[in-house]
């Protein structure tokens, strides 16, 4: 599975890496993602995220209900 954000939607960037000659090699710029249990008391279940340190931000700023509740409005299945 590919390195998403399921809050926010971040995904891995690219770039070079530039070494002293400064001759350019591919490379990939990973985001911080972590799987974390969440208990949503309108669901009366746990809910299980992929989400990055700033989806866990969002989550503590708008509070898990409204974003269960916005993943679901778009299709997602938790």
């Amino acid at each position: 599975m590919a390195r998403t954000c399921q809050v926010t939607g971040r995904r891995p960037g690219f770039g070079h890496h530039v070494s002293h000659s400064h001759r350019r090699t591919n490379r990939r710029f990973e985001v911080n993602v972590q799987t974390k249990h969440y208990w949503v008391p309108s669901l009366g279940r746990t809910v299980k995220l992929r989400v990055s340190a700033r989806g866990i931000k969002v989550i503590d700023v708008r509070g898990i209900e409204v974003v269960v509740a916005d993943l679901r409005r778009s299709g997602v299945r938790l």
